[in-house]
């Protein structure tokens, strides 16, 4: 039986076409539930002869595996390209802050609620581009779920007046099977998108859904079939039969596909015959609309800080009501396959990209409450065909799962005995510490991390509503006190004018009452700090509306108050100073441009004179070329008014496509 049951796992198996030994004998599985995080492996290809090391646990690890998110890959391609995902880069993260790694269906739903992001990593360099903004973006879906986890609500695990709040795990994506066929220790796993919400529900019926899922294979169509230009696929106004329809969406990429369900029965070039899959219809669509090494969404920076201004904004805006329009027009044209498709897999991220998919609009084709529609459980990358073909495998291939459950509750009782060893053998001084100490310990340094975040970013009105908010003194002190950080800047009136933020300064002093006479472990005070005269000023004008009785300013070693009408002065005077050296240093670059192209004129007259002189015939001046002029133009200027020049032609040059377009 275990030969006939490895014959089985020679090929990977489809959910849509499973061999009849295993249907007729399949059973849900009841006994345990098969750990998500540590089993999900493709057996029909785990044919390397290599020792792997183990685990940490002691269980033997495949060589290629990550032992970090407990996933185990194909081939070494497979393994490199998710050391590079988001999932193994977010899970590194965890292992940092002492927390457990998440699994890939927890990472695809922790990254769903984002509100707005950019489309994902894409592993493959081939479609890497740089000119869409989403490679070179400065946010991505990792920087992003971190920044949003980094807000002020605390972590799941922190415990705050003796709470400590979990949040839960939720239904695992797959549902595991057994059947007598195969070894003991085998299950098979099989997504639960691909089941109706009232089949999930009954255990019993799922088996009897599996049977009916089972199609007869097809055979492939031969050269004299009527096909399209995708190569080999049947355009879709024959009877197609049952199929899926996916789709992904976001940072300006989409793409779609329609594709049979029913296997198709095909040779390869050394004879062997195999399954393939059926496009019956696919497309892509790519525009520039996300902001470089800035991230998000043209629309999502217009709704949080208005419309902006420049020519990237423009063609951006455009390009967002283009690619809404393009995809409405694609979904309306696959209408009749979309309706008649058996379920939507449908990606995206964003209030922006949901729009543009669930309108409301006139003629929409996809809704919110459609209950075909399904979200991919697991980890996806840019949306393209390729990554379109790879989810579709990824959802109809079943999961082969070798672990030995005995072995895994024995490894399990020895980790707890382990851990109640180390309970037991800890010292007595470390027992005797109090539990509530440690508690303000760890809500010293949350409230630590977030003013440090707020002060570093120059957020006045969110340092002061967090300080309010949280009931800390303006002058609260970093912790630990011990770090290098905290011990040159100790409270945020410190920070604020290490870093040069004045309007911080001006906060913390005026509104906060932030003491300036405490010293850091330097034995300086904040106005010590400063480094700029806008910040030395925030401290100036504070005296003057503080009053000299308010603090011991001579201590706190601030000069002379400074009324705010005064230094708006001097900075207006400053400004106009440096107007007029800059005005003066304009004048002088182009005095000095017109002289060098007068001599270069002279020199070359000179020249022509010369040769004519010796007989020569010259029939013209010959006119210069642009580069030339743009070079003259730039000559005698330095490299930053260089760079701003060509900025400026580069902006011209794209209002102007902006203007031909629009009239086009």
């Amino acid at each position: 039986m275990a030969d006939k049951g490895s014959q089985l796992l020679e090929r990977p198996l489809y959910v849509f076409d499973l061999p009849e030994e295993i249907i007729s004998t399949l059973t849900v599985k009841q006994s345990s539930k098969v750990p998500v995080q540590s089993v999900v492996e493709e057996t029909t290809r785990r044919k390397e002869k290599v020792t792997p090391e183990p685990r940490d646990d002691g269980t033997p690890a495949k060589a290629t595996s990550c032992n970090l998110c407990g996933l185990s890959f194909a081939n070494v391609q497979e393994q490199r390209d998710h050391i590079r995902s988001d999932l193994h880069g977010y899970n590194l993260k965890q292992k940092l802050k002492g927390l457990k790694p998440v699994g890939e269906a927890e990472f695809e739903r922790l990254i769903g609620e984002l509100d707005e992001s950019i489309s994902g990593s894409e592993s493959s360099d081939s479609e890497s581009d740089a000119d869409d903004g989403q490679a070179t973006s400065g946010k991505s879906n990792l920087s992003a779920l971190l920044e949003k986890q980094a807000r002020l609500s605390p972590g799941p695990d922190v415990e705050i007046s003796g709470t400590k709040r979990k949040r839960g795990a939720g239904k695992p994506p797959l549902l595991w099977f057994t059947t007598p066929v195969l070894p003991e220790n085998t299950s098979l796993g099989v997504y639960r998108a691909i089941f109706s919400d009232s089949v999930q529900a009954k255990e019993p019926d799922l088996v009897e859904a599996l049977l009916r899922k089972q199609l007869v294979p097809s055979k492939a169509p031969n050269s004299a079939s009527k096909q399209n230009d995708t190569g080999g696929v049947p355009l879709p106004g024959a009877q197609i039969g049952p199929h899926y329809f996916l789709c992904m969406i976001g940072g300006g990429h989409f793409a779609a596909m329609v594709i049979a369900l029913t296997p198709k029965i095909g040779k390869k070039h050394t004879g062997v015959a195999e399954r393939q899959a059926t496009v019956i219809a696919h497309k892509t669509f790519h525009r520039y609309t996300t902001r470089r090494k800035q991230g998000g969404a043209q629309s999502a920076n217009d709704n949080a800080k208005g419309n902006a201004h420049s020519a990237g904004s423009s063609l951006r805006r455009y390009n967002e009501a283009a690619l809404t329009q393009e995809v409405r027009e694609l979904l309306s044209q696959w209408k009749p396959m979309i309706d008649s498709a058996e379920l939507l897999f449908v990606r995206a991220t964003g209030s922006t990209n949901r729009n543009t998919l669930f309108g409301p609009y006139e003629g929409q084709v996809l809704r919110h409450n459609d209950p075909r529609n399904r979200g991919f459980p697991f980890s996806t990358r840019r949306a393209t065909q390729a990554e379109l073909m790879r989810c579709f495998v990824e959802l109809t291939r079943v999961k082969v799962s070798q672990i030995d459950e005995a072995a895994l509750a024995a490894a399990a009782a020895e980790a707890a005995q382990k851990e109640e060893l180390s309970r037991s053998s800890t010292p007595k001084k470390a027992v005797d510490t109090s539990p509530a100490k440690s508690k303000e310990d760890e809500v010293a340094a949350l409230h630590t991390n977030q003013l440090v975040a707020l002060v570093r970013r120059s957020k006045a009105p969110a340092v002061l509503s967090y300080l309010s908010s949280n009931d800390l003194p303006a002058s609260f002190n970093f912790f630990p006190a011990s770090s290098q950080q905290n011990y040159h800047a100790p409270t945020p009136l410190h920070l604020a004018a290490s870093i040069n933020s004045a309007v911080v300064v001006s906060a913390l002093l005026t509104k906060a009452q932030a003491d300036p006479t405490i010293l850091n472990g330097e034995g300086k005070t904040p106005f010590e700090l400063a480094g700029d005269r806008a910040t030395r000023d925030a401290f100036r004008v504070a005296r003057r509306e503080l009053g000299e009785s308010k603090w011991d300013w001579s201590a706190a070693q601030v000069p002379t108050a400074l009324s705010k009408s005064d230094a708006d002065k001097r900075a207006e005077r400053e400004r106009q100073e440096e107007a007029a050296e800059s005005a003066k240093e304009k004048a002088r670059r182009k005095a000095e441009t017109e002289r060098l192209r007068a001599e270069t004129e002279k020199a070359e007259q000179e020249r022509i004179e010369k040769r004519i002189g010796k007989g020569r015939v010259v029939s013209a001046v010959p006119e210069k070329t642009g580069a030339e002029k743009r070079e003259e133009e730039a000559r005698g200027m330095t490299p930053e008014m260089r760079q701003r020049l060509e900025r400026e032609r580069r902006a011209r040059a794209a209002e102007e496509r902006i203007r031909r377009m629009q009239q086009g």
